[in-house]
């Protein structure tokens, strides 16, 4: 293994709960070779998913958040102006591709459509990556794999995949987990009590059936993960939940009672 390939390895394994099938899935996705689309909520545990697979995989993984303001040079690599001269310098995507990474550009929608378009010679048959500013033409090594992922409910008219992206892709649909299941995963990540954890979940419950009724989001996993940290810091459960669960999410006045008049019912 080359020293960036090691710079990029997940030595330890990530805690993941599978919630079906996924992994054999993934796993089969990436014998084949297939560029995979993972979809779901904030927070719902596709970025953990990810990691956990590179690592039961054994291959490195370059993680890049998307933004507007990336470009197309952010990803594949510059020239950089030097008291000698000019240097070239691989982007996330060509390093990816040159060491035989899985990267995994997070958030893909939020990147610039003129960007986005450069990933589409390594998600076919052709499997490379054009230098046009260098005039290279990298082929993506053997273990290569790209994954991107996006919250649907955040997509409009000007924040999509071109049908172009999108249909190079096999997809994964991630939710958040059962209420059992999750308290089951609160509990395990952060060593809460299990009943405590049962009472946390049942807050998201609530939290979740107001989506679109006055709530952009629901609570996610994460936040409950991080409620759950307040709460074996010693934080009372009513307060490490209106500032994990409740704060965060929302500033309208009667949403917060709603939320707050929740969480005194379970932990008051």
């Amino acid at each position: 293994m080359t020293n960036l390939a090691q710079q990029y390895s997940i030595t330890q394994e990530p805690f993941y709960q599978p919630q079906s099938n996924e992994v054999a899935l993934y796993e089969a996705a990436y014998k084949a070779r297939l560029p995979v689309m993972v979809k779901g909520p904030t927070g719902c545990g596709k970025s953990r998913f990810i990691e956990y697979m590179a690592w039961k995989l054994g291959k490195p993984l370059i993680t890049v958040a998307c933004n507007e303001d990336m470009t197309a040079s952010d990803l594949v690599g510059r020239y950089l102006l030097e008291a000698n001269g000019t240097r070239w310098l691989d982007g996330p995507l060509a390093t990816a591709a040159r060491i035989g990474a899985i990267c995994y550009l997070d958030e893909i929608v939020e990147a610039r459509q003129d960007t986005t378009v450069v990933i589409h010679p390594l998600t076919d048959h052709r499997r490379q990556l054009p230098l046009d500013k260098k005039g290279e033409l990298i082929q993506a090594h053997p273990d290569f794999q790209l994954v991107i992922s996006y919250n649907p409910g955040y997509q409009s008219l000007m924040k999509d995949l071109k049908q172009s992206t999108k249909q190079r892709f096999v997809g994964f649909d991630f939710d958040y987990p059962p209420p059992e299941l999750e308290a089951s995963i609160v509990a395990t990540e952060t060593g809460l009590p299990l009943a405590d954890a049962v009472r946390l979940v049942k807050i998201g419950g609530t939290a979740r059936a107001l989506k679109g009724h006055g709530l952009d989001e629901g609570i996610s996993t994460r936040l409950l993960v991080y409620a759950a940290t307040l709460m074996r810091g010693d934080v009372a459960p009513v307060d490490a939940c209106r500032m994990a669960l409740v704060r965060p999410i929302t500033d309208d006045a009667d949403i917060r009672a709603t939320l707050d008049h929740a969480i005194d019912a379970v932990f008051g």
